[in-house]
This record gives structure tokens, sequence and C-alpha cells, in this order.
């Protein structure tokens, strides 16, 4: 049965990177969740990625959601024609509500924010504290070790295969909604011990 996707939390980064690829797909990426039907939930940024990302959401008419803490306001330009923006006290406060606003998780090209942000996602799933599945928008190869390092860490029998699953990855965001939508959320197992 297939997953049904209303809202998708991105995580990207602040900066647009070196590679014109990054912002290309973050152009992509809004535009096609826009044309999908599918809202935007992100962090309330109007530069690098996030900016890109959100003003190609809202080029294509779709739902855009900016949550961002108080402090970050200035710093990351807060976006200011968004659907709606949601000013949080902090960055966890932040976490929480994209993740509560959201059906499931893209995480693009970024940096240790981004990483963060992912990493509390599938942990949460891997606790069963929320049942959503995270995709990584592996644009011109930029999450090929971290791909390869989970699939280490099943081998060396520090991750569980299943929470393996958690874990969803294309190169395009068409693939990687398909595999968002097709993939069913894996049976909770626990988290610890054998």
């Amino acid at each position: 049965m297939a997953n049904d996707i209303k809202r998708i939390v991105v995580y990207c980064g602040a900066n647009v990177g070196f590679k014109p690829e990054y912002k290309e797909a973050a152009v992509a990426v809004g535009r096609i969740l826009a044309e999908e039907g599918i809202g935007l939930v992100y962090g309330g940024g109007g530069v690098g990625l996030m900016g890109a990302v959100a003003d190609a959401a809202l080029a294509a008419g779709g739902e855009v959601i900016g949550v961002i803490p108080e402090a970050l306001k200035a710093l990351e330009v807060e976006h200011k024609n968004l659907t709606a923006m949601h000013v949080v006290p902090d960055m966890h406060s932040r976490k929480a509500m994209m993740l509560g606003l959201a059906d499931a998780v893209i995480a693009m090209p970024g940096g240790f924010g981004t990483l963060d942000e992912l990493f509390e996602a599938l942990t949460w799933s891997q606790l069963d504290y929320h049942r959503k599945l995270c995709g990584l928008l592996n644009v011109a190869g930029y999450y090929d070790h971290l791909i390869a390092w989970v699939r280490h860490s099943v081998d060396v029998g520090l991750v569980k295969a299943v929470n393996h699953d958690l874990l969803v990855h294309g190169e395009t965001v068409q693939e990687l909604l398909h595999g968002l939508r097709s993939r069913e959320f894996p049976l909770a197992q626990k988290w610890m011990g054998r």
C-alpha cells in the first residue's frame, strides 16, 4: 500500500555549495513537491539551498511552511513570503515541530545541521517515536560515503538491518518520492540488545 504523503520536511544547507547541481536539485524538489500537491516544511530561511527550495515551491503554487528559531531569524535571513512561518525558541523545538508537520523526510546536500536533523529523525523512527521514512537525495554523489557508512554499520552489527530500511535514497527527486511512497515502514524492532 502506498504511503500517503501530504507534506515533506526538507533538510538542506543554508549555503548553496560549490556545485551548481545542488541548487538545481533544490529548485527541482520545490517545484515537483508543489506540482504533486505535497506541502514543503523546511527551516524557514530565505538563503542558500533552503531559500531555493522554498522559492521554487512557492513559484509553482505550493504550500511552504517555515520553522525557524528566534536566534536564527536574522542569521538565516528569514523568508518573508511563506504560506506560514513558525518562530520557535530553540533548535530542539524546531526539529520537533518540523517532523510533527510532515509525513516523511528528505535530506538534500547540507552541512552539520542537515545531518543533525536527519539523524535525529532516523533515531526517532528507530525508537518508534514516529513512523516516517527518511530519504537522502544523493545529488552528484554527495551522500555516497554516508550511504556506504550506513551499510558498513549494518555489516558490523551496530545498526539493525531493519533500521537500514528506514533510510531511502535516490539520485532524483522522482526516484526518491517513489521510494518514500512505495516502501512500507519496517516493523518496529528493539533498538538495543541482540
